[in-house]
């Protein structure tokens, strides 16, 4: 019998995915059997079919990774993204612990096939760059990020020059930009603190056994950040990123690093006919310690006296010599009907919620403001889900309904008095139905020198600010407004920045920031609107008509009313992209 041959060897050029599950052996060890249950079937629902339908072939795997090729870089950076953003989808209602994360890197090189696996420096540097890629993300060599540009509508993050293990010559690497990669980006690194006293106030147990309450105790938190917001020398988080971490077990050191903030206030509030106790924890979030706990008992009549002594003790435990007067209100009580104040709540709580009703929004804020006329906050919230309602195309009646908007605007400013939430939502109002544009500016200036912690009221500036012609402190302020909330949905600012670049005909710069607000919330229409423009004025006719087709199932108004854009060069380089990317003669 003649001894076997040697093994066949083959050499060729091919796209190599290295990845591999963040924190797998804490997952192990937490759980052995769901962890392994849960990629079993994350390899079977998702990750194999999505490898198969790239023409990918699996090399081989490990217990916590796999190597796969490519005939073709594009395919697995393609896949590659797709992955990762259904795992981000996958993981969105699973606790922050439990999740189960890839890390994956890419690179384009000859390797050596023998007996159906692969070697060679190709695959050594797609391992390594697996290593430098954050839970969720994708981290690239230099070759891929060239061979795949103008291909793949991806933005790119040069971390520069690599020492990889093993490998003698420094690579280049690219981190790519993804709506899932940010997020885990932010949420794993984390914003640094700022250089004043910094603070989070999560989500309030709602103690009062009925579920219908749950939007009281939100209520009392938002009003309680309010008050905070008052005092000038703390930075305070925004809601909408305190609010990320409802029904989660989360460490308060987490938290902190998560949001950049160095204090973290909690609690509880139960509601019980017209009684109501609030009780609050302070925490130091670097240490982990407990800096402060009480309770306050009163009625719901002493409701918003109640929401300043927690503030009012909280920044005392922050900064002894605080006066209490530093928190007190500089005008009387917004209303002080309670009902009007509960409608009020409910009406806020409907306009964020999932469904983001505005008409059911609307219904009730008005019926607040029927109660007490002189309700600024009522009167200002409506004017501003008005123009939701008109931006959004959902008015039966655009020209009666644009009049009740600027008008609840006016008498909103009327009684606003130093509140900056009002001065804010009725600015944004009047600026969108052509109110002086200077004189906004300065009204929403105003707010946010009462209220530097604002982040709404940041990204309202940016938003005015873009419709002024102003492209780059529109970019300024709405960045504002995201380390303020670090965690609230990135798709509205991405949305205006992507707009300020492309007003500033920095095309290439624009389009990337687009597409990632589209990713994520492809319900918001605007930018897909700038990107058809954006497309459309680079040459690149077949994507703009690709996101008119897109757009036009999400509204039938390609071509909106675009008079609130003040600078005239600015409408019609807007108009006129969409029209040539809508097909019409310029």
């Amino acid at each position: 019998m003649e001894p076997a041959g040697p093994a066949r060897v083959e050499r060729r050029l091919a796209g190599i995915l290295a990845a591999d599950v963040a924190g797998y052996s804490r997952l192990i060890e937490a759980d052995e059997e769901g962890t392994l249950g849960r990629l079993k079937a994350l390899r079977a629902e998702t990750i194999d079919p999505k490898i198969a339908g790239h023409r990918g072939r699996i090399v081989k795997t490990t217990g916590d990774g796999l190597l796969v090729e490519f005939a073709s870089v594009v395919d697995a950076l393609r896949c590659a993204v797709e992955v990762q953003t259904a795992m981000a989808q996958s993981n969105a209602s699973m606790p922050p612990e439990r999740r189960i994360e890839f890390r994956v890197g890419i690179n384009v090189g000859d390797i050596v096939v023998e007996d159906g696996d692969i070697f060679g420096d190709g695959v050594n540097v797609a391992a390594r760059l697996e290593g430098l890629a954050e839970p969720g993300g994708i981290c690239v060599s230099a070759r891929v990020q060239e061979d795949v540009a103008g291909r793949l509508d991806l933005a790119f993050e040069d971390i520069g020059e690599q020492a990889l293990k093993n490998i003698t010559r420094p690579v280049r690497a690219y981190r790519v930009v993804t709506a899932a990669g940010a997020a885990s980006a932010r949420a794993s690194s984390g914003p640094a603190l700022p250089d004043k006293p910094s603070i989070a106030v999560l989500p309030f147990a709602n103690m009062s056994g009925d579920p219908e309450q749950e939007y009281f105790a939100d209520g009392m938190v938002e009003e309680i950040i309010t008050a905070l917001s008052r005092i000038r020398w703390l930075f305070v988080i925004a809601r909408n990123s305190s609010f990320t971490y409802k029904g989660q077990s989360v460490d308060v050191k987490q938290i902190g690093r998560e949001l950049g903030v160095r204090y973290v206030l909690r609690g509880s509030v139960r509601n019980a006919g017209q009684s109501v106790r609030i009780t609050g924890q302070l925490i130091d979030a670097v240490t982990g310690s407990h800096l402060w706990a009480d309770r306050f008992d009163g009625s719901l009549e002493d409701i918003f006296e109640l929401q300043d002594k927690v503030a009012i003790n909280v920044a005392g435990v922050i900064e002894p010599a605080l006066q209490a007067a530093e928190t007190a209100r500089s005008t009387a009580r917004p209303t002080s009907d309670l009902t009007a104040y509960d409608l009020y709540l409910r009406a806020h709580a409907m306009f964020w919620s999932s469904t983001r009703h505005i008409p059911e929004a609307l219904r009730l804020t008005e019926q607040a403001f029927e109660r007490d006329p002189r309700y600024g906050p009522a009167l200002a919230w409506a004017a501003y889900c008005y123009v939701a309602l008109l931006h959004g195309n959902q008015s039966e009646n655009r020209e009666a309904d644009r009049r009740k908007a600027v008008d609840l605007a006016r008498r909103a400013l009327q009684v606003a008095g130093d509140d900056p939430g009002v001065l804010a939502n009725a600015t944004y109002a009047l600026a969108y139905f052509g109110e002086d544009i200077r004189a906004m500016m300065a009204l929403v200036d105003r707010a946010l020198a009462l209220n530097p912690s604002f982040a709404r009221g940041w990204y309202i500036s940016g938003v005015i600010e873009l419709w002024a012609g102003q492209p780059d402190v529109a970019i300024e302020h709405v960045e504002a407004s995201m380390r303020l909330s670090p965690r609230a949905s990135i798709g509205p600012a991405l949305g205006v920045i992507g707009g300020a670049h492309f007003f500033a005909q920095r095309f290439n710069e624009a389009v990337p920031k687009l597409l990632l607000a589209i990713q994520e919330d492809s319900s918001y229409v605007q930018p897909y609107r700038y990107l058809a423009a954006c497309y459309a004025h680079m040459g690149r006719l077949d994507e703009a008509r690709e996101i008119v087709f897109r757009l036009r199932a999400t509204t039938p108004v390609v071509m909106p009313d675009a008079n609130y854009l003040r600078n005239v060069e600015h409408r019609e380089l807007f108009l006129s992209g969409l029209r040539l990317a809508a097909g019409e003669a310029t």
